[in-house]
């Protein structure tokens, strides 16, 4: 790279002498003048070229040892090289033939990306300046002279998610040219030093740099959660795979509260808040991925913990055969569904597929003759033609107010993310009772408990009987994988359908317990989840000992 008169400012080393290629030092001091404006000196430039990493991100290492933050930088540097420094630059239409010809993974790893076409020359966003090979290959891309402008980080790597999304590059891509290896971590932690300050700490380009690739290999590794567990002597990531949490990476426990906070700017919660629970949300763009994130931290005595719920809407499959249930119950359950009244109701724990479940029932709905809405907290999913509503505690937008609002909008299906009170339990059943179709799930180990944890909430058991079409509950099991045996590769539901019938309703007015609810289910023709699941295994789909996992 050169100034404006032409002076070389940055030399990239010998390619064929990389490890003991050097400036002798009468070169350090000459190229350290040029640089004077930037407030380095000949002994940090030794520091750049000698450092690990200084060969690919030199960038990087001189913003450190400027002790400057990314922006303030690259103005610095705008203004000594007459570079154009652009915030957030825009992506115009010209820049197609930029993501035509220049491989997406060369555009990520050094962190450059089209902005728009003036006359002959492509106009490059670059957020790493130091690297001349890099435009002389660009221009060998394009067949065309490049003209640089710098840019953040953040900045370049939004342009060229929507430059690559246009042209339809798959995410995948993304996932696997932006590994997370050992020098992005050891970048990170020399990035940390002694810094105090949490805010410019999760500010710093390589703490987001490693955020963004945790995220990047969670969604690779098709995780579905999450794990920072700082312990006394070291930081654990784990990430929850098809239900089972595995060991991924363990960095420096110096970079804890780098990450928790980049996390917390990421999801607006009090970054200097770090001794009570905080609970957040964001929703993040990865290539043609639009990734829902839910935070959720709590400290601890070695620091916070941060656990991620991801959930990428563009691989999640909405519908019934997708989850693996049983024609049969298939039909039963839609049976109620198509019904103008009542109330369903999916159980299971947390994590095991509920809402999906539901969101599968609803996409079956005619949405175009029914007035469909939702009450959520968070909302999963994004379906075409219903309404939904997030919970909002802080602004009074609770289950029951948000129920108690639907039913003012002359709703036909309601769908309820949890019944966890009296107060919104006996909301959801006047509204079936009132003409309202009902969708909702609960907490129980199976689908006979679900009357008897009615009752409990406080529910009368003449409402229970007079509202209640049926319940499923569901658990997920863990796919065999038919290229490797003994491995597993995705998850599907077992199900169990309990179909309330005169006798159940007669047992639930005489306040029965579980137990005896079960038995006369059983008798009436419902099938435990069991055999579902044990169905599942005659069929290859999973095996003996995961069924003993899940439901011993």
């Amino acid at each position: 790279m050169s100034d404006r008169n032409g002076k070389t400012l940055f030399r990239k080393k010998p390619a064929d002498d990389r490890e003991n290629a050097s400036l002798a030092a009468g070169e350090f001091d000459i190229v350290s003048e040029q640089f004077a404006d930037l407030g380095l000196n000949a002994d940090q430039l030794r520091t750049v070229a000698s450092a690990e990493g200084g060969d690919e991100h030199p960038w990087d290492l001189m913003i450190q040892l400027m002790g400057a933050d990314e922006q303030t930088a690259l103005e610095r540097l705008s203004a000594r090289t007459g570079l154009p420094f652009e915030v957030e630059p825009v992506l115009q239409e010209s820049s197609g033939p930029y993501y035509e010809h220049v491989p997406a993974d060369f555009s990520r790893t050094h962190m450059v990306a089209g902005i728009r076409s003036e006359g002959r020359a492509m106009v490059v966003a670059a957020a790493q300046p130091m690297q001349p090979s890099v435009f002389s290959i660009l221009e060998d891309h394009l067949q065309a002279p490049v003209e640089l402008v710098l840019a953040p980080r953040a900045a370049v790597a939004s342009l060229t998610n929507r430059g690559y999304e246009r042209r339809g590059d798959l995410v995948e891509e993304i996932v696997e040219e932006m590994p997370l290896d050992a020098s992005a971590i050891d970048m990170a932690a020399g990035a940390v030093g002694k810094q105090t300050d949490l805010l410019a700490l999760a500010r710093q380009t390589p703490v987001i740099r490693l955020v963004n690739m945790i995220l990047f290999e969670a969604l690779r590794r098709r995780a579905s959660d999450v794990h920072i567990h700082p312990m006394e002597n070291r930081l654990v990531i784990r990430l929850r795979v098809d239900g089972m949490l595995v060991d991924a990476f363990s960095p420096p426990l110096s970079l804890a509260p780098a990450i928790s906070s980049r996390l917390k700017v990421m999801t607006e919660l009090d970054i200097a808040n770090r001794h009570s629970p905080q609970d957040g949300q964001t929703t993040v763009r990865i290539g043609s991925k639009k990734v829902d994130i839910r935070l959720s931290v709590i400290p601890t005595i070695y620091g916070e913990r941060v656990v991620l719920r991801l959930l990428d809407q563009s691989t999640t499959q909405l519908s019934l055969d997708s989850l693996g249930m049983d024609q049969r119950i298939q039909s039963q359950l839609m049976d109620m569904v198509d019904r103008p009244n009542g109330m369903v109701l999916v159980t299971g724990p947390t994590g095991s597929g509920k809402t999906t479940t539901l969101y599968a029932a609803l996409d079956r709905i005619d949405r175009t003759s029914r007035n469909v809405m939702t009450i959520e907290d968070p909302v999963e999913y994004r379906l075409e033609g219903i309404s939904q509503m997030q919970v909002n505690p802080k602004r009074n937008v609770t289950f029951a107010t948000g129920l108690r609002a639907l039913l003012r909008q002359d709703p036909d299906v309601i769908l309820v993310g949890e019944i966890r009170d009296h107060e919104t339990a006996q909301l959801a059943i006047q509204a079936s009772l009132t003409g309202h179709l009902v969708l909702a799930t609960l907490h129980t180990n199976d689908a006979p408990s679900a009357i008897p944890r009615l009752v409990d909430i406080g529910v009368e058991h003449y409402l229970i009987t007079s509202s209640l079409l049926g319940v499923l509950a569901q658990r997920l099991l863990r796919k065999t994988d038919p290229d490797n045996p003994g491995e597993y590769k995705g998850r599907l539901a077992a199900h169990e359908l309990m179909v309330v019938t005169d006798t159940i309703r007669s047992l639930t007015a005489q306040n029965a317990d579980g137990v005896t609810i079960y038995k006369a289910a059983v008798e009436e023709g419902f099938a435990p989840m069991r055999n579902d699941a044990l169905r599942k295994v005659e069929m290859g789909l999973t095996d003996q000992a995961e069924v003993f996992r899940v439901l011993h």
